[in-house]
């Protein structure tokens, strides 16, 4: 993509939080943005550019007929659950995989269908997936390990598209614990009480935080720099986006 260029962009999950600052960027960079979310965007009555698509992202259907209607430049996939913060002996079956039938079934779901549809030659597609599936996330339940498999997931998608000759572009982007969000809060709120520090004291040893905005602007710096990427996967923290090693 050009920065002169005006694309097609899908985002998945774009009504709050790190997803709608993605989806606005986007809009101020020129693109022609959906915003595809299960109940629409807080900011009504506002004209953002940004036109919005109520669905269920787990619905593969709902991502087929989305993807062929709008035959997207780039999907970008935010969309997730709030993983249920407690130790592992607090868990249960049910409270531990919350991540794995949302945001693993999400990322499975419209890597398959842009695979399968297909999306044009050239387009490339982004999931959001976090820094927990680096480092782990003992607070979390199975989130580190559904953040993780997305990340395999976009690999597969990646090889299948070379398979096919369908010259699609799969990246990773693991965006570090920030305030500015509901899973990132839930997580201060957690790992602050397990080290006996205030939210406050916990939240500065993050710094230079992560903020939407700045991830917004990331994102649409990285989607204007025509691929080939320099890698597959990127950590995304406050300093802006660094190449992570397969």
């Amino acid at each position: 993509m050009s920065d002169s260029s005006s694309k097609m962009t899908i985002v998945v999950g774009a009504s709050r939080g790190l997803g709608r600052e993605m989806a606005l960027a986007f809009a101020a960079a020129g693109d022609s943005v959906v915003g595809v979310s299960r109940t629409g965007s807080t900011s009504t009555g506002v004209d953002d550019g940004i036109r919005e698509e109520i669905a269920d992202a787990t619905d593969a259907d709902a991502a087929a007929a989305l993807l062929t209607r709008y035959q997207p430049d780039v999907v970008v996939v935010v969309a997730g659950a709030v993983p249920g913060m407690a130790p592992l002996t607090e868990q249960t079956w049910e409270t531990f995989s919350v991540n794995w039938h949302a945001d693993v079934k999400i990322a499975f779901t419209w890597l398959q269908q842009a695979l399968l549809v297909p999306l044009k030659p050239g387009a490339e597609i982004v999931i959001i997936s976090s820094g927990a599936a680096v480092k782990g996330s003992p607070e979390s339940g199975g989130y580190a390990g559904a953040k993780a498999a997305q990340r395999f997931l976009a690999q597969y998608a990646q090889d299948e598209s070379r398979r096919a000759g369908l010259d699609l572009t799969v990246t990773t982007v693991l965006p570090q614990m920030t305030p500015h969000g509901a899973v990132g809060r839930s997580g201060i709120r957690a790992y602050a009480a397990r080290a006996g520090q205030t939210e406050d004291a916990y939240t500065e040893q993050l710094a230079p935080l992560l903020t939407p905005e700045t991830a917004g602007t990331a994102l649409v710096q990285l989607l204007k720099t025509p691929a080939p990427r320099e890698a597959d996967s990127y950590l995304l923290t406050g300093a802006g986006l660094r190449p992570l090693a397969t």
